[in-house]
């Protein structure tokens, strides 16, 4: 038997330049794909990192904003829909403010039980972005962090963020009517009108009370905030 012998193959192979991995099409396709990421990249950083940087509100804006929220019955939960309330504010989502920093008490009396200021008002949870007014824990301190000296943040704020409805005669479902009042106090000294308004100021002790108009009520003029805060 004659075995059979396989002639030499001369055929050149395809030049890799030719694959579909380097088309030129392929190519303007990646390019394309990597600028839209970087412009998203940098447009979340923009949105992100603006937070607290609000525009100044007068007064009449600031009424506007303070004190927005539902007539419900205590206790209030921490609010879910984080970002309509701090639009609802007049506030913006974003990282924290470094031009002032300071801390106030909030207590809320209501027939003379407390009801707990809850965590993470104005703090997206599934973010981390806040607002320059917010909560971390639910022992009523909260923390102002504001992007701009001088900033006005006001109670009235802070309940809206809450999502709990808050004027001179109302605090949450509950009415100044009949024998009950409602009442605030800085320091321990009485507010007489524009409850929502009340601005904040470093180490304020807020106390906002429910109830009948005789009963007593231990109302205090400081907090303990610590040589942290």
């Amino acid at each position: 038997m004659t075995p059979k012998t396989r002639k030499p193959d001369h055929t050149r192979a395809r030049p890799q330049s030719e694959s579909a991995s380097t088309h030129p099409g392929a190519v303007r396709a990646a390019l394309l794909a990597v600028g839209v990421a970087t412009v998203l990249v940098v447009v979340a950083f923009v949105i992100f990192n603006r937070g607290g940087d609000d525009a100044p509100l007068d007064d009449s804006q600031m009424a506007a904003v303070s004190g927005i929220g539902a007539a419900a019955a205590p206790p209030w939960p921490a609010p879910v829909d984080v970002p309509d309330r701090a639009q609802e504010a007049g506030l913006t989502l974003g990282a924290m403010g470094t031009a002032e920093h300071y801390h106030v008490h909030v207590d809320v009396l209501v027939d003379g039980e407390p009801v707990a200021v809850p965590a993470n008002i104005g703090v997206d949870a599934s973010s981390g972005a806040m607002t320059g007014l917010h909560t971390h824990t639910p022992d009523g301190i909260v923390h102002i962090e504001a992007s701009a000296k001088d900033q006005t943040f006001t109670l009235g704020q802070l309940f809206t963020q809450w999502g709990v409805k808050f004027t001179d005669d109302q605090l949450g479902a509950l009415r100044a009517e009949g024998d009950n009042e409602l009442a605030v106090y800085v320091n321990g000294d009485r507010v007489t009108q524009d409850f929502a308004t009340t601005a904040l100021a470093d180490h304020q002790q807020i106390t906002v009370v429910y109830g009948p108009k005789d009963d007593p009520v231990d109302v205090p003029t400081s907090y303990d905030f610590g040589p942290d805060l």
